[in-house]
């Protein structure tokens, strides 16, 4: 088997306020393989950006990674200084951010945006970087990208301004790439654009992607696996088409019976019941089972042990006791 290229083991990031402690990731486990496309999902406030921004090492205070190892082409991203880490972003994992137009500089024309990265990393001359800026805005779509590349970041609109994000992101090539909700703010149309741009060229520069997204119908055009988050860490992981067709853990399929279908004869869409658990205190359990339909209700464990993950297959990783056969044979024996 090929070695990942991202392997992050037992992560935690924790925020430590003035009311105390969030265990905002705790516990994460995920492998991102060579010129993969992951897709981290689950709802707002699971930890999935911070996620991110660990691999990227770009918790800001009062946040800071407490546990875990996250290492990358062999190396452990946690043990290296600050201007090592510098050296790694960009040029080796690079990140596009939510929205386009906060994350470029709005006084600095984007071609000239692009062109730094060649200025400053690979030492090019300023001729030679502009005209490698203009060759990456034409690669992404962009129109006239000898004009758009003398314009400002506010004339631009949400898809331009997002293929330019894309252009900066991989105008070193790296090996990873980290797209945080990459679509949010654009139309549907403009929405499949972007998607196909960032698969087309990921797979063209035989570039890795972790694309990190709430929207189920996003990782199925994109994905080639998934992992779903809840409560800070992960609960399962499949290949997209196992995830849809066979999801095992009660909260997945909690988020795939919630997604309207067209034509579809349902007097109401399922709701998940109850409240996403505050990640201020120690939890005790399974961090789903408040809200699970289907937890063991004889001798459960799900209220009082929190369940491993446990491993379903090749591929297949589930954080619930129902997938544990000798714990759902005991109950059913209970019952």
């Amino acid at each position: 088997m090929t070695e990942p290229l991202l392997s992050i083991e037992g992560l935690k990031t924790h925020f430590f306020g003035y009311d105390g402690l969030v265990r905002a990731v705790d516990g994460v486990d995920l492998e991102v393989n060579p010129g993969e496309v992951l897709g981290l999902v689950g709802e707002s406030g699971c930890g999935k950006t911070v996620t991110a921004l660990s691999v990227m090492r770009l918790v800001d205070a009062p946040g800071r990674i407490v546990g875990g190892t996250i290492r990358f082409d062999r190396r452990d991203l946690l043990s290296l200084s600050a201007s090592e880490m510098a050296q790694v972003r960009g040029a080796e994992i690079a990140m596009i951010f939510q929205q386009p137009k906060v994350s470029l500089n709005p006084v600095m024309r984007v071609g000239r945006q692009i062109a730094e990265q060649f200025i400053r990393r690979r030492g090019m001359d300023e001729a030679a970087a502009w005209k490698e800026a203009i060759g990456l805005l034409a690669a992404v779509g962009i129109p006239a990208p000898e004009a758009k590349a003398r314009a400002y970041p506010h004339e631009l609109s949400g898809g331009q301004a997002q293929r330019v994000m894309i252009a900066i992101a991989l105008s070193l090539k790296p090996k990873l790439l980290i797209a945080d909700e990459p679509t949010t703010a654009l139309d549907v149309t403009v929405q499949a654009q972007v998607l196909a741009l960032l698969r087309e060229r990921c797979k063209a520069l035989g570039t890795s992607l972790i694309l990190v997204t709430h929207d189920l119908g996003v990782v199925a055009q994109v994905a080639d696996r998934v992992a779903v988050m809840y409560a800070g860490q992960v609960v399962e992981q499949a290949p997209v088409e196992r995830l849809f067709e066979a999801p095992e853990h009660p909260y997945t399929r909690g988020l795939l019976g919630s997604i309207p279908v067209l034509g579809a004869l349902k007097p109401r869409l399922v709701e998940i019941p109850g409240n996403v658990p505050t990640l201020d205190g120690v939890s005790v359990g399974c961090r789903f089972a408040a809200r699970c339909g289907e937890r063991l209700r004889v001798g459960s464990r799900c209220e009082t042990e929190a369940p491993p993950v446990i491993a379903r297959g090749p591929g297949l990783q589930v954080r619930c006791w129902l997938a544990d056969p000798a714990a759902a044979d005991k109950e059913r024996a209970l019952a």
